[in-house]
């Protein structure tokens, strides 16, 4: 059994060479990656896009998303932002949209493109650990959660911030017993009941939606929780969360407002499994002590 779960336990990979790089929109050049170990933070936010495949729907969530960090950025001096793109192995032409779409604006966007695919945890991972921002922002490229929502999720985080550490959690559980939901196929229902349940087992149990692509984190938060990170698939999401709560950092799940995009990557079934499998070498792991929580921060949040 060990053999086994040694064997099937994700390992993210080194940075190649060039994912050492990104690209600014504005210049064209590759410039080395920052470090989120880097202080003080020069931007006030760092929005990061996970993206694999979204030449289509990506430039009406940048649209929305510049919109919005433009509007708060006229109305606020103080205010500032960074956009980061990391493009996860397309084969659709993202990264060169995303770099287009900041010309006619005059805005810059920072393109980190990846060599081979590392699913979306990967993608996440590799965006924040290179971010600048007081706060990050991870936000899925569909633009299914509105970003304005934003708003909301600063809010209840700087009620629940301790010592510099927090978490909000974009939900949909509200969403939960709306008609779209409701009149959805039996075995998705099924499915997602089932799913709720093994996180209640694992441990996960005051978080009603942990898969929505809208979380923000304080930057000390998000420094300790991703350099702790070793899933990179779609369930990622769920080890963030028991990292954030091995920290005993403050968590709030604030509710946002949500629509469905065509085009969404995640095959029922095929991927159900697949989180069901993570799901239980996540457990394991923690479990046996395979996988240790290090504390990165200097001052220490977990009670001793």
């Amino acid at each position: 059994m060990t053999i086994g779960l040694i064997v099937m336990s994700p390992r993210p990979r080194p940075l190649t060479g060039s994912e050492k790089y990104y690209k600014c929109s504005s210049t064209g050049k590759s410039r080395l990656l920052p470090s989120i170990f880097d202080e003080p933070p020069k931007y006030t936010y760092s929005i990061i896009v996970p993206a694999y495949n979204e030449a289509q729907r990506m430039p009406n969530m940048l649209e929305e998303t510049v919109n919005y960090l433009e509007a708060r950025k006229n109305s606020d001096k103080t205010f500032s932002y960074e956009i980061i793109v990391v493009d996860d192995a397309s084969d659709d032409g993202t990264s060169n949209v995303a770099l287009e779409f900041s010309k006619p604006r005059g805005i810059e966007l920072k393109v980190l493109t990846l060599e081979k695919n590392r699913k979306k945890g990967g993608a996440v991972t590799l965006g924040i650990l290179c971010a600048s921002g007081k706060y990050i922002l991870f936000a899925d490229a569909d633009g299914a959660t509105k970003f304005s929502d934003l708003d909301c999720l600063e809010k209840e985080l700087n009620k629940i911030s301790r010592e510099g550490y927090g978490v909000a959690v974009g939900s949909r559980a509200h969403l939960v017993k709306t008609e779209a939901v409701v009149k959805r196929s039996l075995i998705r229902n099924f499915l997602m009941h089932s799913f709720h349940k093994l996180l209640y087992i694992l441990g996960i149990r005051t978080i009603k939606d942990t898969q929505c692509g809208f979380k923000l984190f304080t930057r000390k938060a998000a420094l300790n929780i991703f350099n702790n990170i070793h899933v990179e698939g779609w369930i990622f999401d769920i080890e963030v969360l028991l990292v954030a709560q091995y920290f005993k950092m403050p968590i709030v799940e604030v509710s946002v407002t949500w629509h469905e995009i065509d085009g969404s990557k995640v095959s029922l079934i095929k991927d159900s499994i697949k989180m069901a499998t993570d799901l239980l070498i996540i457990r394991l792991n923690y479990l046996f002590g395979f996988w240790k929580v290090k504390d990165y921060n200097p001052s220490k949040i977990k009670s001793e």
